[in-house]
């Protein structure tokens, strides 16, 4: 499956925007310039195709709750209010083009959102839709994806296999920490973190005299978490962890090389940045982690070296586990952890127009680009790539 086209309209701070994404999607740009808005607009796309809208479907997609007057676009320059929110995707499965639309109103005096419309489309005929959902009592909070049972759209509605589990990732440190719960615990990983010693405990295998992480060997991870000879799961004991300390079933353990044989620590003494690592390296090689998924703040807890190392691995485990995703980044040093020679790796500035709406622009390797001989942090940090704020 690949995503070729999504169009996000009159969702907050996305007016009208559209852009063909990758496998890899990296959204550079100034705060408050729209790129968490992106990935909220995806997950309620993801909801509307696989789910009912409301405040719950939102949550364990990870999308901020506002209230229901904020979801839709209210710039002055745009007049009257457009009456629905409006978003496509077009995939590509097995040859064949699919395109899904919805419009969506926002809550009122329910929880649901309302199906204004839908339309279903392959190789560029239209299969499926309805008008003036909303008006009518019968399924108007449900999607097509869940009503529509015809044998003949079964491979269009492959779709809503990969993008069931799409979240928004924003992991913090006393979730990865395991000492307090997550709200938001999906399988394998919670969107806060949350149980990442079982979920690791899936993946670190022995085999004959190696220890594999994944796909990866350990040795591996461990040039990432440099200070580190082993790690594994084990269970608490009052040997490495304070009882006083609320844990979870499972702990993580790290025996650091510098320190004797029997120091080892949990992730509750270990640095937030080794937890991030393997969360990072946990969601894109995990066989049960969503298909298509987002992070918020991709750098969140890394130093810039460790961040340029760890977003060229996990670029090439997404990649080779079929995954899409979404990210957002502040680190300049994410970029030049990117091939943007890679075709399914792909960087896109966003950016405010005069009028306040977000645009969307896909970074190209340009010869301009070439000729200034400069690595994309440099670029980014002098201007060139857009994606930055106007600071006097």
């Amino acid at each position: 499956m690949n995503l070729k086209e999504i169009k996000l309209g009159n969702f907050k701070s996305l007016y009208q925007v559209a852009f063909q994404p990758g496998k890899v999607n990296v959204f550079i740009g100034a705060n408050g310039s729209g790129k968490s808005t992106i990935l909220e607009g995806i997950g309620l796309l993801s909801a509307a195709m696989t789910d009912r809208v409301d405040g719950n479907s939102l949550q364990r997609k990870g999308v901020r709750l506002s209230a229901p007057n904020l979801y839709k676009s209210r710039f002055k320059s745009s007049g009257r209010t457009k009456p629905t929110i409006d978003l496509s995707l077009e995939w590509e499965e097995r040859n064949d083009t699919f395109q899904y639309d919805v419009h969506l109103t926002p809550p009122t005096d329910t929880d649901y959102w309302k199906y204004h419309s839908e339309s279903f489309y392959q190789n560029g005929e239209r299969k499926w839709g309805r008008s003036n959902a909303s008006q009518v009592q019968s399924n108007n909070y449900i999607g097509f994806f869940l009503i529509d049972e015809n044998q003949e759209l079964v491979q269009g509605r492959e779709i809503a296999r990969y993008f069931t589990n799409y979240g928004i990732f924003q992991p913090n440190t006393l979730t990865l920490r395991g000492t307090v719960a997550d709200p938001n615990q999906i399988t394998p990983v919670g969107l806060n973190g949350g149980r990442l010693a079982e979920a690791l405990q899936d993946i670190i295998k022995k085999e004959g005299e190696d220890i594999r992480f994944g796909s990866l060997y350990m040795e591996d991870v461990l040039e990432l978490v440099d200070w580190a000879s082993d790690i594994a799961i084990d269970i608490p004991k009052k040997s490495n962890l304070n009882s006083n300390v609320p844990t979870t079933r499972q702990i993580i353990e790290f025996s650091d090389r510098f320190m004797k044989n029997t120091a080892k620590f949990t992730g509750y003494d270990a640095s937030e940045g080794a937890l991030y690592v393997l969360f990072l390296l946990c969601v894109a090689m995990h066989p049960q982690a969503p298909a298509v998924f987002a992070i918020d703040s991709f750098d969140h807890a890394l130093n810039p070296r460790l961040a340029k190392k760890i977003t060229q691995v996990f670029c090439q485990q997404v990649l080779e586990n079929k995954k899409h995703v979404f990210l957002t980044t502040h680190n300049p040093l994410v970029l030049d952890g990117l091939d943007l020679s890679n075709e399914e790796i792909r960087l896109f500035a966003v950016d405010r127009d005069r009028n306040g709406y977000a645009q969307i622009k896909r970074i190209m390797i340009s010869e301009e680009l070439l000729k200034a001989d400069q690595s994309l942090s440099r670029l980014w940090i002098n201007g060139r790539l857009g994606g930055v704020p106007e600071l006097l």
